[in-house]
C-alpha cells in the first residue's frame, strides 16, 4: 500500500498529517506513505526529521494587498501554479499511490485534484469550523472528506461524504508521563508556563512575553519556571526585546524559536499560553492543560476566536484578544492563577472533557475502507 500526503504552510496542518501517518503506518505496517510539499516550508524540516520520503512541490497565495513586494510575490505565485499541476502528476507517477491526502495549505490543492481526476482514492482533512479555500475547492472532487467540527459540515460543500472526525493528534501526547516528565527537567513544585505564537511566531505575544519574563524574575516567590518559542521570524527581535527589560534567558526562562519536544512540554505544563488554531485546541484537550489563549485576529472568519470561546465556556481557557492584549493584563492573569494553583488543575480536566480521543481511529478506519 502506497500513500502520499500533501500538507504545508504551518504546523496546524503538518502535525495532523504526521499523526495519520503515523497511524497508517501502525494499522498497515505495508504501508509506504510519501509527502509531498514545499522544501522552504517547515513541512521539509518535519517531515524528513520523521523519516518519510519528501517530494517537493512548490505553491504559494496570492497576496492581496498589493505593494510593490506583493507583487513579485504574486508573479511568481502565478508561474508556480502554472507549473504545479505537470509537478503534482509528475509526483503521482513516480510514488505510484493507492490513496492520496490533503491535511491543508496550498500544496494539497494540485496534489489531491491530480489524483481525484486519475481516479486515485483521495481524502481530505479540515481542521477549522471556517475551511480554507484550498478545502472547499477539493471538497466536491475528493472520495471522503473529514471535518474537525460539525459547524465545517455545510460550508465545505459536500456533506453527503463528509464525516465529522475531530482533529488528529499525535499519538506520542498519549504517551507522555507527567511525573516522570517533570522529574526529568528537575521541577518540584514549581509552576511551569509554555508559551509559543505558533511555528511561524506573533510579534504581539513576543512583545508581552518579554515583559512577562521580567515582572518573574522580579518575583521569584511565585517560583515559575517558564519556556518560550519566539518562532523562526521572532528569534532575533524576542533578543532585542529581552536586552530592553534588561533580563538574559537562564534555567528559570528559556528561549527558544521552536519547540520540537512539544508532547513532553505539554505534558509537564501547568499552564500554556498560545494562539487558538484548531490543532493546538485538540493537543490541549487531549492532554487536559489549562490556557490563556490569544486568538490570532488575521485569519478568515476570525475563526481563532470562536475556536478558543468554545474552551473559555467550558471553563478550560482565558481568552485575551490581542485588540486587549497589553503585559499589564497578561501579569495581572498569571499572578492570579499562580496564587491559586487548584484553579489551573480544574481548568485542565474541563478541557480534557473535551478531547476527542479517537479521531485517528476514524479516520483510519474510513482510509483503509475506501482503498479496499
Amino acid at each position: 500500500m502506497r500513500v502520499l500526503i500533501a500538507a504545508g504552510g504551518t504546523a496546524g496542518h503538518i502535525n495532523p498529517a504526521l499523526a495519520i501517518a503515523q497511524a497508517l503506518g501502525k494499522a498497515r505496517p505495508d504501508a509506504e506513505i510519501h509527502f509531498a510539499g514545499r522544501k522552504e516550508g517547515m513541512e521539509y524540516g518535519l517531515v524528513t526529521k520523521a523519516g518519510y520520503p519528501f517530494h517537493h512541490i512548490e505553491v504559494n497565495g496570492i497576496q492581496r494587498r498589493l505593494t510593490p513586494k506583493n507583487i513579485v510575490r504574486n508573479v511568481k505565485a502565478v508561474y508556480h501554479l502554472a507549473l504545479s499541476m505537470p509537478r503534482a502528476k509528475a509526483i503521482i507517477r513516480q510514488v505510484k499511490p493507492d490513496l492520496v491526502i490533503g491535511c491543508g495549505g496550498y500544496v494539497s490543492g494540485p496534489v489531491v485534484r491530480c489524483a481525484a481526476r486519475m481516479g486515485i482514492p483521495t481524502a481530505i482533512h479540515e481542521q477549522n469550523a471556517f475551511p480554507g479555500v484550498t478545502n472547499k475547492l477539493l471538497a466536491k472532487e475528493v472520495t471522503v472528506v473529514f471535518a474537525a467540527v460539525q459547524a465545517a459540515v455545510e460550508k465545505l460543500g459536500a456533506p453527503e461524504k463528509t464525516l465529522v472526525v475531530g482533529n488528529p493528534v499525535r499519538p506520542s501526547l498519549f504517551e507522555q508521563n507527567r511525573e516522570a516528565v517533570r522529574a526529568a527537567m528537575g521541577l518540584g513544585d514549581e509552576t511551569l508556563i509554555v508559551s509559543f505564537g505558533g511555528s511561524l511566531g506573533a510579534r504581539p505575544i513576543n512583545e508581552v512575553v518579554a515583559q512577562l519574563a521580567a515582572w518573574e524574575k522580579e518575583n521569584p516567590g511565585r517560583r515559575i519556571r517558564h519556556i518560550h518559542a519566539t518562532g523562526k521570524a521572532g528569534a532575533a527581535p524576542f533578543a532585542r526585546m529581552m536586552q530592553e527589560q534588561h533580563v538574559q534567558p537562564d534555567e528559570n526562562f528559556e528561549v527558544r524559536e521552536y519547540i520540537e519536544d512539544m508532547p513532553a512540554l505539554l505534558a509537564a505544563a501547568d499552564l500554556v499560553i498560545s494562539r487558538s488554531g484548531a490543532l493546538t485546541l485538540a493537543e490541549l484537550e487531549a492532554v487536559g492543560r489549562a490556557s490563556i489563549l490569544i486568538p490570532s485576529p488575521y485569519v478568515a472568519e476570525n475563526h481563532q476566536y470562536y475556536n478558543a470561546l468554545e474552551l473559555q465556556k467550558a471553563g478550560a481557557a482565558i481568552v485575551l484578544e490581542e485588540k486587549d492584549l497589553t503585559a499589564a493584563r497578561l501579569i495581572e492573569l498569571i499572578d492570579s492563577l499562580c496564587a491559586e494553583p487548584g484553579k489551573l488543575r480544574v481548568m485542565g480536566q474541563m478541557a480534557k472533557r473535551l478531547a476527542e480521543p479517537h479521531s485517528l481511529d476514524k479516520i483510519t478506519e474510513k482510509l483503509l475502507e475506501i482503498t479496499g
